[in-house]
């Protein structure tokens, strides 16, 4: 069983490290072609583009122009060290240990418009690339084109010994869709976690993102590797609704924020 996850647009590459294993992008290769289209756009591109203020396009010009095929220990950090935004905050994942993220290692994918698809401990230098980027690479028109069904197959061959293979989907829709379903041999269970507002159950965008990190959190801690376990799911006043699910959407609802 395999959990995705977003990326996240914050980064971290100035808190101290603690001590981890490293392992390279398996679509290096493909982020470099991409990096030389980003470093044919000026910033003023650039900011119309991906919809970034001035400040924020010439930091990502700079990162396109120091990008580099060679990763080191100066220039990336692993990349679930390097995300630090809302999912990540659930994941807290510089307080698991060394078997822990073993664990998340082989369990666990991050998709990302640069890099395709990462593995928790692969370098990553800094970057900023949604997925749903209108960035024309070739006869690609945007991201989705230029990936197409290499992440879905890419999965299947990390799936390819599981007797009954299944993808766990904690990403959000921008970056579930760069997964070819129609590619993917694999049952996908995606999970849902709302809250209670006036008018009925909502997906509160903030506490979800942090909702799907903890839920990671939680699958890595616990060793969940079957559909069914991640019923027990719990944290932060979260508990599974049967009547509100389905057995490929999960939901996760809460009535008040802790």
């Amino acid at each position: 069983m395999l959990f995705l996850l977003s990326p996240a647009k914050t980064l971290d590459y100035a808190s101290a490290l603690p001590e981890a294993p490293h392992t390279l992008p398996e679509f290096a290769d493909d982020a470099a072609k991409l990096i030389e289209v980003l470093r044919r756009k000026s910033p003023a591109e650039i900011a119309t583009l991906m919809e970034l203020s001035d400040p924020l396009a010439a930091l990502n010009v700079a990162r396109y122009q120091a990008w580099s095929r060679k990763f080191t220990a100066r220039n990336a950090r692993p990349a679930v060290l390097a995300f630090d935004g809302d999912v990540y905050d659930g994941l807290q994942a510089r307080q698991l240990g060394a078997a822990d993220l073993d664990w998340a290692q082989q369990h666990l994918r991050i998709l990302s418009g640069l890099y395709g698809v990462l593995r928790p401990l692969d370098w990553m230098q800094p970057y900023r690339l949604e997925m749903g980027t209108s960035l024309k690479v070739g006869t690609a028109a945007n991201l989705y084109q230029y990936w197409g069904s290499r992440i879905a197959e890419h999965l299947n061959t990390l799936l390819a010994a599981d007797k009954t293979p299944v993808v766990v989907n904690l990403a959000s829709q921008e970056y579930a869709r760069a997964v070819d379903r129609q590619a993917l041999k694999a049952r996908v269970i995606d999970c849902v976690f709302e809250e209670w507002r006036p008018g009925g159950w909502k997906i509160i965008s903030f506490s979800a993102k942090k909702a799907r990190g903890l839920m990671m959190r939680w699958a890595i801690l616990q060793r969940v590797e079957t559909p069914r376990r991640l019923e027990n799911f719990n944290l932060e006043g979260y508990a599974f609704d049967p009547a509100a699910s389905q057995a490929q959407r999960l939901v996760f609802r809460r009535r008040t924020t802790p």
